[in-house]
């Protein structure tokens, strides 16, 4: 019996070793914080295809930044000017060199919500170039019911990609807190980029 004990606190000093022993830990993920602007056209019904201006705005997370490719979830609001707003839930693809601030596309799909004119949900989709400093430019689309389409163009600065996830111009800009490690090889802006 005594011996049991002895091998319980032995068991019991070791767990809490091992628990409370420092150690560097990395569970970084990956996120989004893009705004825009650019042009639309779209419809409802039979009417045809209307020009207007519009804004974007995407928040999202997704997986580590230190992987080829980061999947992750994105709410997408686009205010259309003298309209209203559409509101996208939706599953982003991207590629490392998307994330890390020099050159990658991103691909987003899911659903969206009509918020405004006739009542309208169906899917909606984008495809993203991401340019070095957070630039991104890029193309979306959506199709819903009630016949609603709408396709256009956007350009805007995600953020996030030009602050803590930005491995570009590390020479002339050091980035003091990065949100994922730097391969030494890569860390300046004359390097060629990493697409995946």
């Amino acid at each position: 019996m005594r011996r049991n004990v002895k091998a319980s606190w032995i068991g019991v000093a070791l767990a809490l070793g091992i628990a409370l022993a420092p150690d560097v830990a990395r569970a970084d993920a990956s996120a989004w914080a893009f705004a825009g602007a650019g042009a639309l056209a779209w419809k409802e019904g039979t009417a045809a295809l209307a020009p207007r201006a519009a804004f974007n705005f995407d928040y999202g997370v997704g997986t580590s930044p230190d992987g080829s490719f980061i999947i992750g979830g994105l709410a997408r609001l686009t205010p259309v000017i003298d309209e209203g707003a559409d509101l996208s839930l939706l599953a982003r693809f991207a590629t490392h060199g998307f994330q890390a601030g020099k050159v990658g596309v991103a691909v987003d799909v899911g659903g969206y919500q009509r918020l405004w004119g006739t009542y309208s949900r169906g899917v909606a989709g984008g495809l993203t170039l991401g340019l070095p400093l957070g630039f991104s430019i890029g193309v979306q689309g959506l199709y819903g019911t009630g016949d609603a389409l709408a396709f256009g163009a956007f350009a805007g600065i995600d953020f996030l990609r030009l602050t803590v996830y930005r491995q570009s111009m590390l020479d002339a800009w050091p980035n003091p807190y990065p949100a994922h490690q730097t391969p030494a090889a890569t860390a300046s802006f004359g390097t060629s980029p990493r697409f995946f």
